[in-house]
């Protein structure tokens, strides 16, 4: 569903380059008269906050690169003397790791609701898929940008990733080898990392155009999971829409406020203050916390290459998902029984993420065996039995009815 431009430059000036390259007329029918349904809620105002916390990333991170040095002997001393000695260095790295995990947070929020109203369903496959890449090259770049502070959590974390890939049957040691740059990690592992770390945000920012360009062409879903069928479910992007997204903008930037400035080293690991020694091991070598629930199910698997396998594929399932679930009903507003499996896959998702912090021994192994057990039973058993067996509230006829009620 496509806005219907009725852009028009006032300036000569302004004409003549419309003419020639209507970049005008191309955001003003993409986020002005684009038309959106007019029962969007809050939850829809994530993906606005995603590219706006992606490019405070990337804003941040072009300006912490400049002093920043990709040497082992220097990363950890350069990362301290832009704490101290480079005006704002502080704000601008605080803005930077709290900003991670805030970018985290959103895209689990959005991809949660992806999966509550059903927006992975058809026509939107490439759109879901498309989300699941972005979310795929994130969690690549959260993971080389942690190693940079070259601190112990950042060396060991490294060792203990890259070490994954030797699980890999007749290629994984000549892999492990490249990635390290040598035959263990070092300097040119670390330089290695640096460089793909400063690529990467840039390859996403082009998937996320692709994203927001599939979304214009199959338009938005919405919680009653219907497509628009007249004038009266839509309204125009500019200002519904806009309006709700820049008031969940502020409000999330107060949290991200006060991460930055009242605790800003709560969601990091006092270890990574600890400058990198190869020959001490933490006692317990934890990741980010968003990467807790892969970890949690890695290790519940007890052989190394089915472990690396279930927690790729942990990730890359969710791109099967507008397959594996065969109902035709879209939003879980009219579908109780999904309803409570969704809750209950959430609540799963929460506690691997719990035993992902905790030691790998004794009940916290047999709990996370469960739980990766049925993480994946939601996906290839519960969702495809429930779209054969499960009863169906019946669906408004309209978005205006699911909104106004019968009489619209």
């Amino acid at each position: 569903m496509h806005g219907n431009s009725t852009y028009q430059p006032q300036s000569k000036i302004g004409q003549w380059f419309e003419k020639r390259l209507p970049i005008g007329g191309l955001i003003h029918s993409s986020f002005v008269a684009y038309p959106t349904p007019r029962n969007l809620n809050y939850w829809w105002t994530f993906g606005g906050i995603l590219s706006f916390m992606l490019g405070v990333q990337i804003i941040t991170g072009i300006v912490l690169a400049m002093h920043y040095t990709p040497h082992v002997d220097l990363a950890f001393k350069s990362v301290e003397s832009i704490m101290r000695d480079v005006n704002y260095g502080w704000l601008l790295r605080y803005l930077h790791s709290n900003g991670a995990s805030m970018f985290f947070i959103a895209v689990y929020i959005h991809i949660y609701r992806g999966m509550y109203y059903g927006s992975y369903k058809e026509p939107r496959e490439v759109l879901w898929i498309l989300g699941v890449i972005i979310y795929l090259l994130m969690m690549a770049t959260g993971f080389l940008g942690y190693t940079l502070p070259w601190g112990q959590m950042s060396f060991w974390g490294a060792t203990v990733i890259t070490n994954f890939f030797s699980a890999i049957p007749g290629v994984g040691e000549t892999v492990v080898t490249w990635l390290w740059g040598g035959y263990a990690v070092g300097n040119p592992t670390l330089n290695r990392f640096y460089s793909l770390h400063y690529l990467l945000p840039f390859v996403i920012a082009g998937v996320v155009v692709l994203h927001v360009w599939a979304l214009h062409v199959s338009g938005q879903n919405n919680p009653a999971g219907i497509e628009p069928k007249s004038e009266r479910d839509t309204v125009p992007f500019t200002p519904y829409a806009t309006v709700k997204d820049s008031f969940m903008m502020v409000a999330f930037c107060i949290l991200f406020a006060w991460f930055v400035f009242y605790m800003p080293n709560y969601l990091g690991h006092a270890d990574n203050y600890i400058v990198a020694n190869p020959a001490v091991t933490p006692a317990h070598i934890v990741p980010e916390w968003y990467y807790l629930p892969f970890y949690a199910i890695l290790r519940a698997v007890p052989d190394k290459l089915l472990g690396v396998l279930a927690m790729f594929g942990s990730i890359a399932i969710l791109a099967f998902l507008p397959w594996l679930d065969t109902s035709k009903v879209k939003s879980a507003r009219y579908r109780p029984l999904y309803k409570q499996f969704f809750w209950l896959f959430f609540a799963v998702c929460i506690g691997l993420g719990w035993l992902g912090a905790k030691p790998a021994e004794g009940i916290y192994v047999v709990l996370s065996r469960i739980l990766t057990i049925y993480y994946f039973a939601h996906f290839i058993v519960v969702l495809p039995l429930l779209g054969i067996f499960e009863k169906t509230k019946p669906l408004p006829n309209s978005i205006s009815e699911s909104v106004l009620g019968s009489k619209a």
